[in-house]
């Protein structure tokens, strides 16, 4: 089934540790607490849990067989699919998509880097949010600053994706992963310990139905097909390294319990202190930057804790962004005919370039704007507004009804693995559920209604 030259995962382990990580991002740590908040806790994360198993588990899920099933990257994928038709065109958006997310994305992790030295250093561990904004304003409007951790952040990213799936990827996750989820749990305990911790846990866990509403249900929708990495070409190109004996579905139910559980374990390390220290929770995007440096400096040990903060930070992002430039390598690498080594340097030095403009949006190019947006929310609103919603509710459009009827049952029945009534229930959300979610999650972010 298998290429004889192409670079194939080795472990079960390493598939799944690859595949969580890119699933696992700033999202888990950065994105889900503060939307979390924003919107009522608990219910908020029913509406998510909800939205990840009518939306994002199918396609990931089909992502990853028609990887498998083409070995190749996201473009070619669909020209082996449909070698006559346009469908190609999905590949061609999810890989767009990637590096446009990778270029803004990429900026982000420089921050998160950055501040690991800033709180080593103790000059984040502060209570004052005069002084607490002043360290955050600083970094981003230095414009060699910015541009330093972010090109860092890309070299790291390109130095593991040069070693290939195998030697690159598969031995970093293995790595990466566990290590996300030890941090992960030493500032849980550390959080749980504190007075009144209880509050922040009847938060997260204890939904209030009333509060469920219309723009509760579109977010969490937004914010599951976000998660799961759909519609940028990740789980093509990861699926296309995968063994033949995968059980596909089985490792993307994995995945997902997995990522929903690094969100909840993010969740109970930032609200039980948030509320103990009287903090709001609905602190939004400024909670990773602000708000957490000036919790974690209320209580003992501080300096330590918001430093292993932004060290496990780092960690969730450093995953994300692999998949993110193994995506635009395997297609350039594979449609040019360059080696590895070759594409990775070309592909992480044209991104260095585009993302040079959105990291620059918040010092030296400030007042550039497009139709009233900054470049770097330019990117963010081009990819997560537009490209992905649109690749999404193409993709499930291709799998429900053009995708070869022999083909796609052998392959989501995956080889006989699969029970034909989950098989069957795959194809029905994607013909007749998926498609019109992702079709309104597309519409509110292009602020239709």
């Amino acid at each position: 089934m298998a290429e004889p030259s192409r670079d194939l995962f080795v472990s079960r382990l390493g598939m799944l540790a690859a595949t969580l990580g890119s699933s696992v991002g700033l999202g888990n740590i950065w994105k889900f607490p503060a939307l979390t908040g924003e919107h009522g806790g608990a219910s908020f994360l029913l509406v998510y849990v909800l939205s990840t198993l009518v939306v994002g588990l199918p396609l990931m899920i089909a992502e990853l067989l028609i990887g498998r099933s083409t070995r190749a990257n996201a473009y070619k994928a669909f020209k082996q699919l449909t070698p006559h038709r346009v469908w190609w065109v999905i590949g061609g958006l999810g890989i767009a998509a990637a590096a446009t997310i990778l270029s803004f994305y990429s900026d982000v992790a420089g921050w998160v880097f950055a501040y690991i030295l800033k709180a080593a250093q103790g000059t984040v561990h502060t209570q004052d949010p005069a002084i607490a904004g002043e360290a955050f304003s600083s970094l981003i409007s230095n414009p060699w600053e910015s541009l330093f951790w972010q090109w860092i952040v890309l070299g790291v990213t390109g130095a593991i994706i040069l070693r290939g799936a195998s030697g690159g990827i598969e031995k970093a996750t293995r790595v990466l992963i566990p290590l996300l989820f030890l941090l992960l749990l030493v500032v849980c305990v550390r959080s749980l310990t504190l007075p009144n911790a209880g509050e922040g846990l009847r938060f997260l866990f204890m939904p209030d139905f009333s509060r469920i509403d219309g723009s509760i249900v579109l977010m969490a929708m937004g914010l599951a097909f976000f998660k799961m990495s759909i519609g940028f070409g990740c789980m093509i190109t990861y699926g296309s390294y995968f063994r033949a004996d995968t059980h596909v579905p089985l490792l993307a139910t994995r995945v997902m319990v997995c990522d929903l559980l690094v969100s909840l374990l993010a969740g109970i390390a930032v609200f039980p202190a948030v509320f103990s220290f009287g903090f709001e929770p609905t602190a939004g995007t400024s909670l990773l930057f602000l708000t957490i440096p000036a919790v974690f400096a209320s209580m003992p040990g501080g300096q330590l804790f918001t430093t292993l903060f932004f060290v496990l930070s780092a960690v969730a992002s450093m995953g994300a962004m692999l998949s993110l430039l193994e995506v635009a390598v395997a297609w350039f690498s594979e449609t040019f005919r360059l080696s590895r080594p070759r594409a990775t340097v070309l592909m992480t030095g044209a991104i260095m370039l585009l993302g040079a403009p959105a990291t620059l949006s918040t010092s030296v190019l400030s007042e550039w704007t497009v139709f009233g947006l900054s470049l770097f929310d330019l990117y963010d609103f081009l990819s997560s507004n537009l490209m992905l919603p649109l690749d999404g509710l193409l993709l499930s459009l291709f799998v429900g009804y053009v995708w070869n009827r022999s083909e796609a049952w052998n392959a989501l029945t995956n080889g006989g693995m699969l029970h034909p009534f989950y098989a069957r229930s795959i194809l029905f959300l994607c013909r007749y559920i998926t498609p019109i979610l992702i079709a309104i999650i597309l519409l509110n972010g292009l602020k239709v209604f």
